[in-house]
């Protein structure tokens, strides 16, 4: 198991990269299959990094909606043909 740390800068950089893919707006990455793709691959793998933080980790930050998170993780990779691209 690594360390809380890896996972947490990892989910920080994925979020980095989605608000610099998102900067142009929602117009923008609507019109962009590369757009979505890469927001929602950071999304994922996001998710996914959640997933690993250690259980106290997770017990600090009571306010985060783990399973929430992890349940959109489902979505995205068993259910993408479900996913609406305006909610996103």
């Amino acid at each position: 198991m690594k360390d809380d740390r890896v996972y947490l800068l990892h989910i920080l950089e994925r979020v980095r990269r989605i608000e610099e893919d998102t900067a142009g707006g929602k117009a923008a990455f609507l019109a962009s299959h590369t757009l979505q793709d890469a927001v929602l691959r950071n999304l994922q793998t996001m998710a996914e990094s959640t997933q690993r933080l250690s259980e106290s980790i997770k017990e600090r930050y009571p306010q985060i909606e783990w399973r929430h998170i992890a349940a959109f993780r489902i979505v995205l990779v068993h259910d993408y043909l479900g996913i609406d691209l305006e909610r996103v």
